[in-house]
């Protein structure tokens, strides 16, 4: 008998596919509901974006604050404790059709459960820039809501000209000494009512036109490196902040064609449930979540998503 079929032999209560806040979170409370959970973390992408971040001082419970990695380790040796099973490689494939569900793994194994849990998440849209991603942590950031508190008196630049970007600029005036919004073209794709509240603001200026070339700095970021995209001039402007504000993408690759998306490309499910729009299949975290998308609302969703899938595996048990 292969790996593969000996792997496929058993048939678990549920799997979990996706290792942030909401998929650890389901872990913990399947665990210990006795159903023996498999989650399968992946192998770059094990603790979600919080990997990626340095303090969290709004996640409750730890009124000093936490690193993002200490965080999820700890989320991680929770599950664990009692009794999820983790595999740190990357799902394939998804087989959800039928009553007994298929997940694929990198290494050709496959897993078979009567529930899956998708917590995928999603990822922040990035630049593509080889400093951005070095100064990640050291005034580089994709979230205004995490890391706004440590910017107070200093003056920051926010990328993009979506109504994403004007609310980080916005809540980022409560603490920044002048906030600059950088946008490639000539006028806002945000809402007029975002975009007037912003124009308005009077921390806020905006650099229109202009492309962001590079992000200096050698320990923490000191400025970028301009390019007005009408003339071609280089210019620099001095910050110590960079907030990303360009969009985000939910992790759907696994399901696009077998589950059904929102206009937004979340995973649909039913209300404030994690059902979906196959029997048996649950979503939780930022896969589902286009508004939101915080440690503490990704952690509520694997609540819910694990509740869900005790309820329906006693129906099928009934």
């Amino acid at each position: 008998m292969s790996i593969a079929e000996n792997s496929a032999s058993q048939v678990r209560d549920v799997i979990i596919v996706g290792s942030g806040p909401a998929g650890y979170t389901a872990a913990v409370y399947t665990a210990r509901a006795n159903m023996n959970p498999l989650l399968i973390a992946g192998s770059v992408t094990a603790g979600g974006e919080l990997m990626n971040t340095t303090d969290v001082e709004n996640y409750p419970g730890f009124p000093d604050g936490i690193l993002g990695p200490d965080l999820m380790e700890n989320f991680e040796k929770q599950a664990v404790r009692f009794g999820t099973e983790i595999k740190f490689e990357d799902v394939t494939n998804l087989d959800l059709d039928g009553d007994i569900k298929t997940v694929t793994i990198a290494t050709g194994e496959k897993f078979q459960a009567r529930a899956i849990i998708l917590s995928t998440g999603s990822a922040y849209r990035e630049l593509g820039l080889e400093n951005e991603k070095r100064l990640s942590g050291h005034g580089v950031s994709w979230c205004a809501t995490c890391d706004g508190f440590f910017f107070k008196d200093q003056d920051i630049a926010v990328i993009g000209g979506g109504d994403s970007a004007m609310e980080e600029a916005l809540f980022l005036t409560k603490f920044a000494k002048s906030v600059t919004v950088i946008h490639r073209r000539d006028a806002l794709k945000a809402s007029k009512i975002m975009g007037d509240r912003a124009q308005t603001h009077e921390k806020i200026n905006f650099i229109w036109n202009t492309g962001v070339e590079d992000v200096l700095g050698g320990d923490k970021v000191t400025g970028l490196k301009l390019k007005n995209l009408v003339d071609g001039t280089e210019s620099e402007l001095q910050v110590t902040g960079v907030f990303v504000a360009i969009g985000n993408d939910p992790r759907t690759e696994l399901v696009k064609g077998k589950l059904d998306l929102t206009p937004e490309g979340t995973i649909a499910v039913e209300g404030r449930s994690s059902r979906t729009t196959i029997k048996g299949v649950f979503a939780a975290g930022d896969v589902v979540d286009p508004t939101y998308r915080q440690a503490i609302t990704a952690s509520g969703s694997g609540c819910v998503a694990a509740l869900d899938v005790e309820h329906y595996l006693a129906d099928l048990h009934a």
